[in-house]
This record gives C-alpha cells, structure tokens and sequence, in this order.
C-alpha cells in the first residue's frame, strides 16, 4: 500500500514538476512537514483522550445528522408524491413555519441557517410527515445509543488479565 500511494503521488506530482519544479518540491515539502505535524498531534491527542467519551459524543452527533437526513428525505418524498398527484391528507401540511425572511442568516438558505439545515434537517417550514420520522427516529436512536453506553464494558474485557492484554 506504501509502494502504490507512493506511486500516485510521483505520477500526480510530475506533471507539475514539468511546468513548475521549485513550486512542487516546495508545495512537496510543505504537505509532508503538515502531515507529520498532523499525524504527530493526532497521536499526541489521540493517546490522551477517552474513546468512549468520545465515541458516545459522536454517536449522539451522528443520531442528529442521520434525523435530519431522514427528515431531509421525508420532505422530497412528499415533493414527489405530490408531482404524482397522490394525496396525502395532513402529513403534506405544514407543521409549523417561522416566518423568517429568505435574506436572513437564518433562514435555511442563508449562512448560518444553511449548515444547521445540512447537519440537522433544520427549515423554516416543516410538514408533519417530517416531523414524525425526524423526530422518531431521533427519540429511538438517542434511546439505543443511551442505552448502549449506560451498561459497562463486556465483562470479556473485564476479565482478562494483565498478561493477556500484552499478547
């Protein structure tokens, strides 16, 4: 594998060289001096941080994004239905709508709104089709991942001693 990224990083870098070789030797060496100052504070960090904090705070993260996609989904598939000239009854209405002008930051199109939009389904107007999945998914997902790490490690990794670590 080290042979081959290797391999792509010459055939990726001669062209540049052709046309710019002080250029690419200096962006070369300064890609790889960042790589090892990153790798060296991903270790540095990486050794002192708890995973399973970690990974608990990441898992509720991704519960929250997964939701939102859900929620994403539901709206474009009631877009859909709708093309199609199904009816849906009161799934299609409009839970709520906070009014919020199109030029405001937070509007789901404008800067801040747009990345809550992204990360969490945030918008302004929200069918009640969307609502039930997003939130529904969200209560079971924080409910399964709570649940998760609320019981101890596996008694496995509980009961193995010393010696059997270091093997």
């Amino acid at each position: 594998m080290v042979f081959r990224e290797g391999l792509e990083t010459v055939l990726f870098l001669t062209p540049f060289a052709t046309q710019n070789l002080g250029g690419t030797i200096a962006g070369l060496l300064l890609g790889l001096t960042s790589a090892l100052i990153l790798a060296y504070l991903i270790y540095g960090i990486g050794m002192k941080i708890n995973l399973r904090k970690f990974f608990y705070y990441s898992s509720i993260l991704l519960v929250f994004v997964a939701a939102g996609l859900a929620g994403y989904d539901t709206h474009e598939l009631i877009e859909w239905a709708e093309e199609e000239g199904m009816h849906l009854g009161f799934i299609k209405e409009y839970a709520y709508n906070l009014e919020i002008s199109k030029d405001s930051i937070f509007h789901h199109k404008g800067a801040i709104g747009s990345i809550f939009a992204v990360l969490f389904g945030y918008s302004v107007k929200v069918e009640w089709a969307r609502i039930i999945v997003q939130f529904g998914y969200l209560i079971v997902g924080l409910y399964l991942v709570l649940k998760a790490y609320r019981r101890e490690p596996s008694l496995a990794l509980k009961n193995m001693n010393r010696n059997d670590m270091i093997c």
